[in-house]
């Protein structure tokens, strides 16, 4: 989703409020706040308690797992077309 994409990538510039997150969107605090709810039942942010103010923060190892993965993914995936090439020129 665009706008959680957007969200992820203030949040890579340190923890802030959910104003502070809604500002740049068109939508209600409540609309954020379910992009919000998505976010963090996917364990890519948690949002702490301190008073009033509820700081939202990246959590960056779910992310740096899932680009691990993928690039695991990516390599395998080099390795059979490079498989594939070398199949086509020996056929030649």
């Amino acid at each position: 989703d665009p706008t959680r994409r957007a969200i992820l990538g203030r949040l890579t510039r340190g923890e802030t409020s959910v104003t502070e997150l809604a500002e740049p969107f068109a939508m209600s605090l409540p609309a954020v706040s379910k992009h919000l709810k998505v976010l963090e039942r996917a364990r890519l942010i948690e949002r702490g308690r301190n008073a009033q103010w509820r700081p939202c923060r990246l959590r960056a190892d779910p992310l740096k797992e899932a680009s691990s993965c993928i690039d695991r993914y990516c390599r395998l995936r080099e390795q059979s077309f490079l498989r594939l090439d070398q199949h086509l020129a020996d056929a030649e």
